[in-house]
């Protein structure tokens, strides 16, 4: 019973490990959130001077929102677009005929839109986009270049309105200020 103890006291002495991609954060873009929490979340992470929140994208480190999922993934892609393919070496081909194009042209299926429709019909999948306010309190920061998530709370607002969104905003940024620091938090 003793060595419990004497191990509880140890582990609750030593601070929660931070993730390191979390205090390598200056920057940071917030999407859009459900209620406007968005703009609530912006202006505690200023006045509190937790990160700078800029305006474009670009210059973020780490994007803020409040739902992950297929949604969140095309955004990143519209926000971050991967560099394009490199170009294929251009290929030399032979001259033909006319007798030989006139042939090769004539032998080609010929697909109208129908097969298009009946692929999709058969074997083509169709994109979730519902959902969104199941997760209604859940932040996230995820970090741009790895796209991990290295940092999340729960913190839901009890109603809407701008006090309310304010508290929470006000409660998520001590939470994240506190798991930045060194330091323990002391329990409320």
């Amino acid at each position: 019973m003793k060595l419990f103890c004497a191990l509880a006291l140890l582990a609750a002495s030593v601070p929660a490990a931070v993730n390191q991609q979390l205090k390598q954060v200056n920057t940071v873009y917030i999407l859009g959130m459900s209620s406007g929490m968005d703009q609530y979340l912006a202006n505690r992470l200023t006045r509190m001077g937790v990160f700078q929140v800029v305006t474009d994208p670009a210059k973020a480190d780490a994007i803020i929102t409040d739902r992950l999922g297929e949604p969140f993934e095309a955004k990143l892609k519209e926000l971050y677009p991967p560099p394009p393919p490199p170009a294929p070496p251009a290929e030399t081909k032979p001259v033909k005929d006319d007798k030989d194009s006139k042939a090769a042209t004539n032998s080609l299926p010929v697909k109208d839109d129908k097969d298009k429709k009946d692929k999709m019909e058969d074997g083509g999948t169709a994109t979730r986009l519902g959902g969104f306010n199941r997760g209604r309190g859940n932040i996230f920061i995820v970090d741009r270049k790895s796209r991990n998530v290295i940092w999340s709370t729960y913190e839901r607002p009890k109603d809407s309105t701008p006090g309310e969104l304010s508290k929470t905003a006000e409660k998520v940024v001590k939470r994240l200020k506190d798991d930045l620091s060194d330091k323990k938090p002391v329990s409320e």
